[in-house]
Formats: C-alpha cells, structure tokens, sequence
C-alpha cells in the first residue's frame, strides 16, 4: 500500500497531531512526544499499532504529539491521518 505524508490532528488540549510518513523499513515506527508518555506511552502505543493495522497499514512512521488525547480520540486521529495518507476510504 502507497503511503504519502499526511496529518490529523490539533496540538490542543485533549488532542494528538499524528503525522503519518513512508516507512524506510518494514514495521510501524511510532515515535511519540507526550506529558503523559511515562504513564501511558505504551497505551497511546498500543491503540495507534492496533488502529493502523486494522486499517491494513504495517510499514509507516508516525509521529505523534499527545497532549491528553482519549483512546477514542487517538483511534479518530489515526483513521482520518491514515485516509489522508493512502486515499482508502474506509468509511464505505
């Protein structure tokens, strides 16, 4: 699957920016900027490889900024940054 760069997303509070890119190498690189990362780091981890693989995207890198997003919304962020990237709309 082609993946372009692409974003979803606000820096405001209760929010994450993800930014999706190509990967280099095989797998899913998440790189995650967060107040809350030593907390729930692994969480916020585990709902964007789970969301991104549902999609059936296994190669990117994604960069994402937490500022106290819920799981609902980190899931929200991820689908709407992942149509953006590939052009698969998966609301149909």
């Amino acid at each position: 699957m082609e993946i372009k760069n692409a974003f979803a997303g606000t820096l405001e509070s209760g929010d994450i920016m993800i930014q999706i890119s190509p990967a280099e190498k095989a797998g899913l690189q998440i790189n995650l900027a967060s107040t809350v990362a030593y907390q729930f780091g692994d969480q916020i981890k585990a709902v964007i490889t789970e969301t991104l693989q549902g999609l059936g995207i296994n190669d990117a890198v994604i960069d994402a900024t937490d500022k106290g997003a819920l799981d609902c919304t980190i899931r929200a962020r991820v689908t709407a940054a992942a149509v953006r990237a590939t052009g698969k709309d998966v609301w149909q």
